[in-house]
């Protein structure tokens, strides 16, 4: 079985929708995937279709974006399969406001550099619920100002230390969207602990219970830091689960559909939570 768990479309930062996105899945011999859009569920009932159409079966998911206030810093939190996903919807809205925040500010400081107008990156943003930084990397790539999606301009807006027009701002409270979640009668997964060196956090989920499962399969983790992590979800009896982080065009790194697996138990752990809430 080949599953794909984590992956985006034109919903929010990828530059693909979804039907292309289904298509390409099937052809490359996914059997499982969810989409994943940041702080939306406009997926849902679309890939369902879609995933039924051409036989591949589909498991709703969104990425929240939430914030470690210990220790000042973003977190991803992954859910499957919500029963209720309506009651997502205030974490969601608080989240693609402070997105949209953040984005007019990198904006405004990238056109002090480059003479591009806001008109230019919003025709890239039509299909999602907010201006992500690729956007308005791709209207710099055509407009001659980059040449690539991970080329040198990719810093300027993409490094947390040091780009110089990057900006971030307090999402919603990590604790305050797990609930959220696990009322709505999703599963909570922590989504890549080591693109924000969330694994002190994750310690401290795990012990008070407070996930249902881990990212394990990921482009950002080193061995020696997947090995840990599946460590702590034997201990703490955790789902594991790997993905793609598929953003077409606009992947960080080069990465592909089912480049990342999520192994048939935990597709099975995730299936049986999805019967017992139907």
């Amino acid at each position: 079985m080949k599953a794909d768990l984590h992956i985006h479309s034109k919903f929010s930062d990828g530059s693909l929708g979804i039907e292309d996105i289904i298509v390409h899945a099937k052809r490359t011999g996914i059997d499982v995937l969810s989409i994943t859009d940041h702080d939306t569920t406009a997926s849902f009932s679309r890939a369902a279709v879609l995933g039924q159409r051409y036989g591949i079966k589909f498991i709703p998911g969104i990425e929240i974006s939430a914030w470690d206030k210990s220790r000042k810093r973003k977190v991803h939190i992954l859910c499957f399969a919500p029963a209720k996903p309506d009651r997502l919807e205030e974490a969601c809205l608080k989240s693609c406001e402070v997105r949209r925040q953040c984005a007019n500010e990198m904006l405004k400081k990238v056109m002090q550099i480059y003479p591009i107008t806001p008109e230019s990156v919003s025709k890239y943003s039509t299909s999602s619920k907010s201006i992500f930084k690729q956007h308005i990397l791709h209207a710099l790539i055509e407009y001659g100002y980059a040449k690539e999606f991970n080329g040198e301009t990719n810093e300027i807006l993409f490094n947390r230390k040091t780009g110089s027009c990057y900006v971030e701002r307090e999402y919603p409270d990590v604790l305050y969207v797990l609930d959220l979640i696990h009322s709505a009668g999703g599963l909570a997964i922590m989504a890549h602990p080591a693109v924000y060196d969330s694994f002190d956090l994750l310690l401290e989920l795990a012990e008070n219970k407070k996930l249902d499962g881990i990212e394990t399969e990921h482009y950002s983790c080193t061995g020696e830091q997947r090995q840990s992590l599946l460590e702590i979800a034997e201990k703490y009896n955790l789902i594991t689960t790997g993905g793609s982080d598929f953003h077409g065009l606009y992947n960080e790194v080069p990465t592909f559909l089912g480049s990342n697996s999520t192994n048939k138990k935990s597709i099975d752990r995730i299936l049986k939570h999805v019967n017992q809430k139907t």
